[in-house]
Protein backbone atom coordinates (compact mmCIF):
# COMPACT_ATOMS: atom_id res chain seq x y z
CA UNK A 1 0.00 0.00 0.00
CA UNK A 2 1.13 3.57 -0.94
CA UNK A 3 -0.33 6.49 -0.63
CA UNK A 4 0.87 10.12 -1.55
CA UNK A 5 0.92 13.13 0.98
CA UNK A 6 -0.29 15.89 -1.14
CA UNK A 7 -1.38 19.54 -0.96
CA UNK A 8 -0.46 23.16 -1.08
CA UNK A 9 2.80 24.65 0.16
CA UNK A 10 2.70 25.38 3.78
CA UNK A 11 -0.33 22.88 4.46
CA UNK A 12 2.37 20.70 6.90
CA UNK A 13 2.56 17.89 4.12
CA UNK A 14 6.03 17.25 5.54
CA UNK A 15 4.97 17.74 9.28
CA UNK A 16 2.23 15.37 8.72
CA UNK A 17 4.78 12.61 6.64
CA UNK A 18 7.04 13.46 10.11
CA UNK A 19 4.70 12.57 12.54
CA UNK A 20 3.84 8.99 10.52
CA UNK A 21 7.29 8.29 10.07
CA UNK A 22 8.51 10.01 13.07
CA UNK A 23 11.17 11.35 11.41
CA UNK A 24 12.71 15.07 11.74
CA UNK A 25 13.04 16.41 8.06
CA UNK A 26 13.16 20.18 8.11
CA UNK A 27 9.99 21.55 6.62
CA UNK A 28 10.28 24.36 3.93
CA UNK A 29 8.22 25.42 0.93
CA UNK A 30 8.64 24.02 -1.98
CA UNK A 31 6.72 25.60 -4.29
CA UNK A 32 6.79 24.85 -8.16
CA UNK A 33 9.62 22.02 -7.44
CA UNK A 34 9.15 18.17 -7.67
CA UNK A 35 9.96 16.48 -4.35
CA UNK A 36 9.48 13.11 -3.17
CA UNK A 37 10.24 11.45 -0.31
CA UNK A 38 9.26 7.86 0.52
CA UNK A 39 9.19 5.87 4.03
CA UNK A 40 8.03 2.14 4.66
CA UNK A 41 6.11 2.34 8.40
CA UNK A 42 5.88 -0.84 9.99
CA UNK A 43 1.51 -1.37 11.27
CA UNK A 44 1.97 -1.47 14.87
CA UNK A 45 -0.25 -4.43 15.42
CA UNK A 46 -0.73 -5.84 18.97
CA UNK A 47 -1.79 -9.07 17.50
CA UNK A 48 1.14 -9.79 16.11
CA UNK A 49 3.56 -8.95 19.12
CA UNK A 50 0.70 -11.76 20.95
CA UNK A 51 1.53 -13.95 18.42
CA UNK A 52 5.17 -13.84 18.44
CA UNK A 53 5.19 -14.45 22.07
CA UNK A 54 3.04 -17.33 21.82
CA UNK A 55 4.84 -19.05 18.53
CA UNK A 56 8.62 -17.54 19.94
CA UNK A 57 9.38 -17.65 15.88
CA UNK A 58 12.61 -16.68 14.63
CA UNK A 59 11.22 -13.48 12.53
CA UNK A 60 8.56 -11.46 13.60
CA UNK A 61 7.48 -9.16 10.14
CA UNK A 62 4.49 -6.79 10.46
CA UNK A 63 2.26 -5.43 7.78
CA UNK A 64 3.96 -2.50 5.84
CA UNK A 65 2.65 1.00 4.72
CA UNK A 66 4.12 3.67 2.48
CA UNK A 67 3.19 7.10 3.15
CA UNK A 68 5.20 9.78 0.48
CA UNK A 69 5.16 13.36 0.86
CA UNK A 70 5.01 14.51 -2.66
CA UNK A 71 5.62 18.81 -3.11
CA UNK A 72 4.88 20.13 -6.25
CA UNK A 73 1.11 20.66 -6.86
CA UNK A 74 0.13 24.14 -6.16
CA UNK A 75 -3.85 24.02 -7.00
CA UNK A 76 -3.60 26.22 -9.88
CA UNK A 77 -5.00 24.04 -12.32
CA UNK A 78 -3.17 24.70 -15.11
CA UNK A 79 -4.76 24.14 -18.58
CA UNK A 80 -1.84 21.74 -19.74
CA UNK A 81 -2.83 19.59 -16.71
CA UNK A 82 -0.32 17.79 -14.50
CA UNK A 83 2.99 17.07 -16.11
CA UNK A 84 5.95 14.52 -16.71
CA UNK A 85 7.91 13.48 -12.95
CA UNK A 86 4.62 14.50 -10.92
CA UNK A 87 2.10 12.82 -12.66
CA UNK A 88 3.81 9.98 -12.77
CA UNK A 89 4.47 9.67 -9.30
CA UNK A 90 0.79 10.90 -8.07
CA UNK A 91 -0.72 8.02 -10.44
CA UNK A 92 1.93 5.28 -8.68
CA UNK A 93 0.02 6.19 -5.49
CA UNK A 94 -2.91 3.59 -4.07
CA UNK A 95 -4.66 6.82 -2.66
CA UNK A 96 -4.34 10.33 -1.68
CA UNK A 97 -3.90 12.04 2.15
CA UNK A 98 -4.80 15.97 1.41
CA UNK A 99 -3.57 17.99 3.93
CA UNK A 100 -5.32 21.25 4.59
CA UNK A 101 -4.08 24.20 5.98
CA UNK A 102 -6.83 25.57 9.76
CA UNK A 103 -3.53 26.92 11.49
CA UNK A 104 -2.33 30.37 11.27
CA UNK A 105 1.25 31.39 11.48
CA UNK A 106 3.32 34.85 11.37
CA UNK A 107 6.26 33.06 10.73
CA UNK A 108 4.79 30.77 8.30
CA UNK A 109 2.67 33.03 5.85
CA UNK A 110 0.26 31.44 3.18
CA UNK A 111 1.16 31.12 -0.34
CA UNK A 112 -2.30 32.40 -1.31
CA UNK A 113 -1.75 36.27 -3.06
CA UNK A 114 -4.50 36.94 -0.33
CA UNK A 115 -2.14 35.73 2.49
CA UNK A 116 -5.49 34.52 4.45
CA UNK A 117 -6.10 31.14 5.53
CA UNK A 118 -9.30 29.58 4.48
CA UNK A 119 -9.43 25.64 4.29
CA UNK A 120 -12.72 25.85 2.38
CA UNK A 121 -11.09 27.63 -0.94
CA UNK A 122 -7.76 25.29 -0.34
CA UNK A 123 -9.73 21.88 0.00
CA UNK A 124 -11.43 23.41 -3.58
CA UNK A 125 -8.35 23.86 -4.93
CA UNK A 126 -6.60 20.89 -4.63
CA UNK A 127 -9.71 18.77 -5.65
CA UNK A 128 -10.27 20.86 -8.74
CA UNK A 129 -6.78 20.73 -9.88
CA UNK A 130 -6.81 16.39 -9.39
CA UNK A 131 -10.34 17.00 -11.77
CA UNK A 132 -9.11 19.41 -14.50
CA UNK A 133 -6.22 17.03 -14.84
CA UNK A 134 -8.43 13.96 -15.66
CA UNK A 135 -10.11 16.37 -17.35
CA UNK A 136 -7.74 17.38 -19.64
CA UNK A 137 -6.28 13.30 -20.57
CA UNK A 138 -9.92 12.11 -20.83
CA UNK A 139 -11.02 14.96 -23.36
CA UNK A 140 -7.37 14.17 -25.16
CA UNK A 141 -7.67 10.62 -25.24
CA UNK A 142 -11.21 11.33 -26.84
CA UNK A 143 -9.31 13.44 -29.89
CA UNK A 144 -7.37 10.59 -30.42
CA UNK A 145 -10.33 8.25 -30.62
CA UNK A 146 -12.04 10.03 -33.20
CA UNK A 147 -8.44 10.62 -35.21
CA UNK A 148 -7.83 6.50 -35.33
CA UNK A 149 -12.10 6.32 -36.42
CA UNK A 150 -11.20 9.02 -39.54
CA UNK A 151 -8.34 6.98 -40.32
CA UNK A 152 -9.62 3.63 -39.79
CA UNK A 153 -6.09 2.52 -37.74
CA UNK A 154 -8.11 0.44 -34.55
CA UNK A 155 -10.33 -2.13 -34.31
CA UNK A 156 -13.79 -0.58 -34.73
CA UNK A 157 -15.26 -2.26 -31.87
CA UNK A 158 -12.44 -1.47 -29.70
CA UNK A 159 -12.93 2.43 -30.82
CA UNK A 160 -16.53 2.08 -30.12
CA UNK A 161 -16.07 0.49 -26.65
CA UNK A 162 -13.51 3.14 -25.36
CA UNK A 163 -15.18 5.89 -26.99
CA UNK A 164 -18.36 5.26 -24.73
CA UNK A 165 -16.27 4.98 -22.05
CA UNK A 166 -14.05 7.68 -22.37
CA UNK A 167 -17.35 9.77 -22.78
CA UNK A 168 -18.84 8.59 -19.62
CA UNK A 169 -15.95 9.84 -18.09
CA UNK A 170 -15.99 12.96 -20.09
CA UNK A 171 -19.45 13.39 -19.17
CA UNK A 172 -18.97 13.16 -15.19
CA UNK A 173 -15.82 15.43 -15.27
CA UNK A 174 -17.17 18.02 -16.25
CA UNK A 175 -20.10 18.23 -14.55
CA UNK A 176 -17.61 18.01 -11.31
CA UNK A 177 -18.04 14.09 -10.27
CA UNK A 178 -14.82 12.71 -9.54
CA UNK A 179 -14.50 9.41 -11.12
CA UNK A 180 -14.42 7.24 -7.69
CA UNK A 181 -17.98 7.49 -7.40
CA UNK A 182 -18.33 6.04 -11.09
CA UNK A 183 -18.61 2.29 -10.65
CA UNK A 184 -16.81 0.33 -13.63
CA UNK A 185 -16.72 -3.84 -14.69
CA UNK A 186 -13.62 -4.85 -15.13
CA UNK A 187 -13.19 -5.30 -18.33
CA UNK A 188 -13.57 -1.13 -17.77
CA UNK A 189 -11.37 -1.08 -15.09
CA UNK A 190 -8.27 -2.81 -17.13
CA UNK A 191 -8.86 -0.30 -19.28
CA UNK A 192 -8.12 2.55 -16.91
CA UNK A 193 -5.51 0.77 -15.10
CA UNK A 194 -2.73 2.46 -17.77
CA UNK A 195 -4.23 5.91 -17.78
CA UNK A 196 -3.47 6.63 -14.25
CA UNK A 197 -6.63 8.91 -13.60
CA UNK A 198 -5.94 10.50 -10.43
CA UNK A 199 -9.77 11.24 -9.57
CA UNK A 200 -9.89 7.24 -9.30
CA UNK A 201 -8.41 7.22 -6.47
CA UNK A 202 -9.79 7.03 -2.40
CA UNK A 203 -8.49 10.58 -1.20
CA UNK A 204 -8.36 11.46 2.74
CA UNK A 205 -8.52 14.93 3.88
CA UNK A 206 -6.32 15.85 6.98
CA UNK A 207 -7.42 19.04 7.86
CA UNK A 208 -4.10 20.59 10.20
CA UNK A 209 -4.93 22.40 13.24
CA UNK A 210 -3.10 25.04 15.32
CA UNK A 211 -2.77 23.97 18.74
CA UNK A 212 -6.32 24.49 20.48
CA UNK A 213 -8.24 25.36 17.35
CA UNK A 214 -11.63 23.41 16.15
CA UNK A 215 -12.04 21.56 13.26
CA UNK A 216 -13.70 23.70 10.71
CA UNK A 217 -17.15 22.98 9.43
CA UNK A 218 -16.44 22.17 6.01
CA UNK A 219 -18.56 19.58 4.22
CA UNK A 220 -16.72 17.38 1.82
CA UNK A 221 -17.66 14.26 -0.74
CA UNK A 222 -15.47 12.24 1.16
CA UNK A 223 -13.68 11.27 4.52
CA UNK A 224 -11.78 13.80 6.71
CA UNK A 225 -10.32 13.61 9.79
CA UNK A 226 -8.62 16.96 11.90
CA UNK A 227 -5.34 17.19 13.58
CA UNK A 228 -2.72 19.38 15.41
CA UNK A 229 0.15 17.84 13.07
CA UNK A 230 3.06 19.65 14.51
CA UNK A 231 2.26 18.45 18.11
CA UNK A 232 2.07 14.92 16.74
CA UNK A 233 5.65 15.35 14.83
CA UNK A 234 6.88 16.63 17.65
CA UNK A 235 5.39 14.17 20.00
CA UNK A 236 6.33 11.30 17.07
CA UNK A 237 9.74 11.38 18.35
CA UNK A 238 9.59 11.64 21.83
CA UNK A 239 10.44 8.54 24.49
CA UNK A 240 7.30 6.59 25.01
CA UNK A 241 6.72 7.28 28.86
CA UNK A 242 7.31 11.26 27.58
CA UNK A 243 4.93 10.76 24.71
CA UNK A 244 2.28 9.65 26.62
CA UNK A 245 2.55 12.20 29.33
CA UNK A 246 1.84 14.68 26.18
CA UNK A 247 -0.52 12.75 25.04
CA UNK A 248 -2.53 13.46 28.25
CA UNK A 249 -1.69 17.08 28.51
CA UNK A 250 -3.00 17.76 25.03
CA UNK A 251 -5.90 15.37 25.62
CA UNK A 252 -5.20 13.03 22.54
CA UNK A 253 -6.49 9.83 23.29
CA UNK A 254 -4.53 7.59 20.08
CA UNK A 255 -1.05 8.87 17.97
CA UNK A 256 -1.32 10.16 14.12
CA UNK A 257 0.27 7.21 13.38
CA UNK A 258 -1.83 4.83 14.77
CA UNK A 259 -5.21 7.10 14.02
CA UNK A 260 -3.75 7.82 10.75
CA UNK A 261 -2.68 3.84 9.75
CA UNK A 262 -6.33 3.04 10.40
CA UNK A 263 -8.10 5.48 8.73
CA UNK A 264 -5.64 4.49 5.59
CA UNK A 265 -6.95 0.59 6.20
CA UNK A 266 -10.63 2.00 6.09
CA UNK A 267 -9.88 4.47 2.82
CA UNK A 268 -8.30 1.59 1.05
CA UNK A 269 -10.76 -1.12 2.00
CA UNK A 270 -8.23 -3.57 3.40
CA UNK A 271 -7.66 -5.86 6.30
CA UNK A 272 -5.03 -7.88 8.09
CA UNK A 273 -4.40 -11.98 8.46
CA UNK A 274 -1.84 -13.79 9.72
CA UNK A 275 0.86 -16.77 9.01
CA UNK A 276 1.95 -18.45 11.98
CA UNK A 277 4.95 -20.83 12.81
CA UNK A 278 8.16 -21.38 14.21
CA UNK A 279 9.51 -19.50 11.06
CA UNK A 280 7.92 -16.42 11.73
CA UNK A 281 4.86 -14.83 12.71
CA UNK A 282 3.56 -12.31 9.92
CA UNK A 283 0.81 -10.20 9.23
CA UNK A 284 -0.15 -9.70 5.25
CA UNK A 285 -2.71 -7.15 3.94
CA UNK A 286 -5.26 -8.25 1.70
CA UNK A 287 -8.81 -6.06 0.37
CA UNK A 288 -11.58 -6.53 2.35
CA UNK A 289 -13.86 -9.30 0.90
CA UNK A 290 -11.25 -11.40 -0.76
CA UNK A 291 -11.10 -14.81 -0.94
CA UNK A 292 -8.97 -17.33 0.74
CA UNK A 293 -7.50 -17.99 -3.29
CA UNK A 294 -7.10 -14.31 -3.45
CA UNK A 295 -5.37 -14.14 -0.65
CA UNK A 296 -3.16 -16.60 -1.01
CA UNK A 297 -1.62 -14.86 -3.77
CA UNK A 298 -0.88 -12.15 -0.95
CA UNK A 299 1.95 -14.39 0.10
CA UNK A 300 3.16 -15.36 -3.13
CA UNK A 301 1.42 -15.70 -6.61
CA UNK A 302 2.59 -19.99 -6.50
CA UNK A 303 0.27 -20.35 -3.51
CA UNK A 304 -2.51 -18.42 -5.64
CA UNK A 305 -2.21 -20.92 -8.42
CA UNK A 306 -1.76 -24.46 -6.82
CA UNK A 307 -4.43 -23.48 -4.30
CA UNK A 308 -5.94 -26.58 -2.66
CA UNK A 309 -7.11 -25.95 1.37
CA UNK A 310 -6.66 -23.33 3.77
CA UNK A 311 -6.63 -24.00 7.49
CA UNK A 312 -8.36 -21.28 9.46
CA UNK A 313 -8.49 -20.12 12.70
CA UNK A 314 -9.37 -16.91 14.02
CA UNK A 315 -7.18 -14.71 16.15
CA UNK A 316 -9.28 -14.27 18.50
CA UNK A 317 -10.26 -17.99 19.31
CA UNK A 318 -6.59 -18.94 19.12
CA UNK A 319 -5.97 -16.37 21.90
CA UNK A 320 -9.13 -17.27 24.46
CA UNK A 321 -8.19 -20.99 24.25
CA UNK A 322 -4.77 -20.78 24.62
CA UNK A 323 -3.14 -22.48 21.59
CA UNK A 324 -3.26 -24.26 18.05
CA UNK A 325 -3.84 -27.69 20.07
CA UNK A 326 -6.60 -26.55 22.48
CA UNK A 327 -8.19 -24.71 19.56
CA UNK A 328 -8.36 -27.90 17.57
CA UNK A 329 -9.64 -29.73 20.22
CA UNK A 330 -12.73 -27.12 20.15
CA UNK A 331 -13.30 -27.08 16.23
CA UNK A 332 -12.17 -23.50 15.39
CA UNK A 333 -9.57 -24.89 13.65
CA UNK A 334 -11.21 -25.99 10.13
CA UNK A 335 -10.05 -26.28 6.57
CA UNK A 336 -11.46 -24.06 4.11
CA UNK A 337 -12.49 -24.00 0.13
CA UNK A 338 -10.83 -21.38 -2.30
CA UNK A 339 -14.25 -19.36 -2.19
CA UNK A 340 -13.67 -18.51 1.36
CA UNK A 341 -14.18 -15.23 2.96
CA UNK A 342 -10.43 -14.24 4.89
CA UNK A 343 -11.52 -12.13 7.54
CA UNK A 344 -9.92 -9.62 9.58
CA UNK A 345 -7.69 -11.31 11.87
CA UNK A 346 -7.88 -14.74 10.52
CA UNK A 347 -4.87 -16.65 10.70
CA UNK A 348 -4.43 -18.77 7.84
CA UNK A 349 -1.88 -21.86 6.28
CA UNK A 350 -2.17 -22.64 2.43
CA UNK A 351 -2.16 -25.79 1.80
CA UNK A 352 -0.92 -25.74 -2.24
CA UNK A 353 0.28 -28.29 -4.74
CA UNK A 354 2.54 -26.51 -6.24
Amino acid sequence: MKLGIIGLPQSGKTTLFNALTRGTIPTHASAGRMEVRTHVVDVPDPRVDTLSAMFKPRKTIYAKITYADIAGLEGTAQKSGISGTLLNTLAQMDAFIHVVRCFESDSVPHPHSSGLVDPARDLDAMLNELLLNDLIAVERKLERLIDERRKGGTDKIINERQTALFNRLNEALSANKPLRFLEFNHEEQLELSSYGLLTRKPILTVFNLGEGQQTPAIEADHPTVALPAKLEAEIAVLPPEDAQVFMQEFGITEPALSRMIRLSYDLLNVQSFFTVGEDEVRAWTTRRGATAQESAGEIHTDLAHGFVRAEVVHYDDLTALGGMTEAKAKGKWRLEGKEYIVKDGDIVHIRSSL
